[in-house]
């Protein structure tokens, strides 16, 4: 396992979008443990809007929860439980219904806020489910395996079958690897990252049509997302002239149409070591799950920390 997500880590993905910061809080802690057991490499990650916050496994398929005054999460979704082996984007819904996409399983799982199961939807033909987003009438759910984004429709408290909303022939160029995906307040378009390929796409969900974002001034082929209004924050790695990769959030600025994405921020960097996935607004300021995929060997414990040098 951990050899398989060294290979993928690069490829996994988590993404949280929100709505306008609000107001500072104060007092919070900077470094939030999420385990400190071995081999649990968290992945995923997404806050509500009252503070709680939700981390999962790549390795095991855990879901952790948390609330930002505090410093430790805890375990919410056991490892392994409902077939839920490894575990990449989570969002939680008006609701407060979890949504998580399985992996390694290519299986979506929605979950009641005391952790019952209410669905678990599969998606055919091998896929490697990555990230997601909850609109108001569907989660779409990005594909990296197969290039597709998968659509599953939300009736009050029914879940829908994953159908192929949008397939790789869709796309300007069919995309190698598919990752972060947010949505605009309508639900009606879709950013999508292509990480590795360093393209950024535009998804007219009603129209199932794709164009690619033109992107300036630095790069948005991301792993995890966040959309706030006209700002798009996105976890980029690159690496320098002496070959040593680092991470860090690029900030993008939008035009009204979400047709351009000019670069006009970036967060301090780190190391391959703490390698962040996901990042997500807490108030002012933005966190990140820092996942230690290249990390060899691995040192828990492991943490979600604030992002540097950006709000």
């Amino acid at each position: 396992m951990k050899t398989l997500l060294a290979a993928a880590a690069v490829v996994l993905t988590a993404v949280t979008a929100g709505a306008p910061e609000p107001a500072p809080v104060t007092g919070r802690p900077v470094v939030y443990v999420v385990s400190a057991e071995p081999d649990v490499f968290p992945e995923g990650l997404t806050v509500t809007p009252a503070g709680t916050m939700y981390v999962t496994s790549s390795a095991t398929g855990a879901v952790y929860r948390g609330d930002t005054r505090r410093a430790v999460l805890h375990p919410f979704l056991a490892a392994g439980s409902d077939g839920r082996t490894s575990a990449a984007g989570i969002r939680a819904d008006r609701r407060g219904r979890i949504f998580v996409a399985g992996w390694l399983t290519g299986t979506l799982f929605v979950y009641a806020p005391d952790g019952t199961l209410l669905a678990r939807r599969t998606a055919a033909g091998g896929a490697a489910l990555n990230d997601l987003v909850v609109t108001g009438d569907a989660v779409y759910v990005t594909d990296s395996a197969t290039g597709t984004l998968w659509r599953a429709a939300l009736d009050g408290g029914r879940v829908g079958a994953l159908v192929p909303w949008v397939r790789p022939g869709d796309f300007p160029a069919a995309p190698t690897f598919l990752n972060g995906v947010v949505s605009d307040p309508s639900g009606r378009v879709a950013l999508v990252a292509e990480q590795g390929g360093e393209r950024l796409f535009r998804v007219d969900l009603t129209a199932r049509a794709v164009t690619e974002v033109e992107v300036t001034g630095g790069r948005m082929g991301a792993d995890g997302l966040l959309l706030e209004g006209h700002r798009l924050y996105g976890v980029v790695n690159e690496t320098d002239a002496a070959g040593v990769t680092r991470f860090a959030v690029n900030e993008a600025r939008l035009d009204a149409g979400l047709r351009t994405a000019r670069v006009v921020g970036r967060s301090g960097t780190v190391d391959t070591r703490r390698s962040p996935t996901a990042v997500a607004r807490d108030a002012d300021r933005l966190l990140w799950v820092e996942s230690q995929l290249f990390a060899d060997p691995a040192a828990p414990p492991f943490t979600v920390t604030e992002v540097p040098g950006l709000r």
